[in-house]
């Protein structure tokens, strides 16, 4: 097998190796993800939490009882909380929690702000499914303009995007403007889960999307904190020769991981539901269809869980390299 020295060829992947090495060894990252509450402020066309029925379960409201907890995760070795909905900003009390006891992030819709003076340094991810137009039709609200204006120029936040079949030609117009509010966007594909009319991608539809944000890497560098080599796996389905599905997902929970053999995984990730007994089959729903899943954090995954298998050519490593190297930046291990 080629040495690591023998793959890298360039400067810029020899950087961002060195970048990302702590991260990925022994003593790196060690995540799961977690519901916060069982409550949103919105009801998105298309959102498996409430597709799911994940919203019908109680929620630990015993912030002594969630302490303990946290306790038991640190002691399992997570070391990274991901904290996801309902909508974390409507239970503060427990984000205190969280906050006090292991290094998070939080998802939010970026309704009701997540206070700095509270979280000076949470990093915070903002749902974004369009422009004000597409949030109004979607989500009932145009939460686009007022989570700018919650969270504008906030060094620690950015713009998980959803990119829709509808609105692929919308995608300069809502980068800049997040380009104009002083915050940072990554993209990721709609799953239509719910079978939402005119939301169903076809393989043009895949390619538009595909050269749009590789566009978006080239015109704003210092906004978009993604991968090329990220968006033609996401648009693909596609890794070296290997096609996305039940048994190569990296993120299913391990505590009901009873695939054989077990592919190549995210160590004792789970994802926990809102009474924190509750384990959830994966980081989205038992409702998805595996084949055609988009979400992007289980496709980085898939690509950083395989490092071996990219370290086959200076380019198959350079792109995994790449894609580790975004993660590490949204996750917060190393400045933007």
């Amino acid at each position: 097998m080629l040495t690591i020295n023998d793959l890298i060829q360039d400067e810029d992947t020899r950087r961002k190796y060195h970048d990302i090495k702590n991260m990925v060894g022994s003593g790196g990252m060690r995540s799961s993800i977690y519901d916060v509450n069982n409550v949103c402020n919105l009801r998105c066309k298309g959102c498996f939490y409430f597709s799911s029925d994940q919203h019908k379960l109680d929620d630990q409201k015993d912030l002594d009882e969630l302490q303990a907890f946290i306790e038991r995760e640190k002691a399992r070795g997570v070391n990274y909380a991901i904290l996801i909905g309902g909508e974390p900003s409507l239970s503060m009390d427990r984000l205190d929690v969280w906050y006090a006891n292991v290094k998070c992030s939080s998802a939010t819709n970026g309704v009701k702000k997540i206070p700095r003076d509270r979280y000076p340094d949470m990093r915070v991810g903002i749902s974004l499914w369009g422009d004000e137009e597409d949030e109004i039709r979607l989500r009932g609200k145009n939460t686009f303009l007022i989570s700018r204006e919650n969270y504008r120029n906030d060094p620690n936040v950015y713009y998980l995007y959803t990119i829709t079949a509808q609105t692929i030609n919308q995608m300069e117009a809502v980068t800049k403007k997040i380009e104009d509010a002083g915050l940072r966007v990554h993209y990721q594909l709609f799953s239509n889960d719910q079978g939402v009319d005119g939301l169903d991608w076809t393989e043009d539809l895949y390619k538009e999307a595909r050269d749009n944000m590789d566009a978006m890497i080239e015109k704003y560098p210092h906004v978009v904190i993604s991968s090329k080599y990220y968006h033609q796996v996401l648009t693909t389905q596609m890794m070296l020769d290997r096609r996305f599905g039940w048994m190569e997902c990296p993120s299913v929970s391990d505590a009901v991981d009873d695939r054989n053999p077990r592919p190549k995984r995210l160590a004792g990730f789970n994802s926990y539901g809102s009474d924190y007994t509750t384990i959830h089959r994966c980081c989205t729903s038992v409702t998805r269809d595996c084949a055609t899943c988009h979400d992007g954090a289980a496709t980085m995954s898939w690509i950083m869980v395989n490092k071996r298998e990219h370290m086959t050519s200076p380019a198959d490593f350079a792109n995994w390299v790449d894609v580790t190297h975004m993660f590490a930046k949204l996750y917060e291990y190393i400045p933007w």
